[in-house]
């Protein structure tokens, strides 16, 4: 496996990701991200996203068919992508991921991000990681409320 610069490929709080990596002629190190079918430069936020999109649909069983990476929405006039979005079977969006280096320490802006994200979504799920800490609150609409929970669910428990 090519060694790409800094720490961006150190060992994460999750299962060991078997993504593809390459080193281009001219140094830049790229990873495959099979959700997008498609090289990317190998960053430490992308090192993170490839690893928990692996771990969600393996251990957890969300079908990568239903998962998008980079999903552009139109905030308050302005393009914006989030990270990673899952749909139900109806399309609908369920869950958003927020990624962050491992570097980064997860903080309220970060939860505000994803939050402002959601306004345009409308998500059930709202989950962050920086490959280090995850954390997943569910949005209660009909209370106007929230929690966060222990550990991500499983597909299975929330597309009911």
């Amino acid at each position: 496996m090519p060694k790409a610069p800094d720490d961006t490929m150190r060992p994460l709080n999750l299962p060991p990701c078997n993504a593809p990596v390459r080193r281009l002629p001219t140094g830049e190190v790229q990873i495959y991200d099979p959700l997008r079918r498609k090289w990317l430069v190998l960053t430490p936020e992308e090192w993170v996203r490839q690893h928990f999109t692996a771990y969600i649909a393996r251990a957890k069983g969300y079908p990568a068919a239903l998962m998008n990476n980079e999903v552009a929405l139109t905030l308050n006039g302005t393009r914006r992508r989030c990270d990673t979005v899952v749909f139900d079977r109806y399309g609908r969006p369920l869950v958003i991921v927020e990624y962050k280096a491992p570097r980064i320490t997860v903080t309220q802006q970060v939860f505000d991000q994803i939050v402002r994200y959601n306004m345009v979504l409308h998500a059930r799920y709202l989950v962050v990681s920086n490959g280090l800490v995850h954390y997943c609150c569910r949005i209660d609409y009909d209370t106007h409320s929230y929690a966060f929970l222990k550990d991500i669910p499983s597909y299975p428990e929330i597309s009911e």
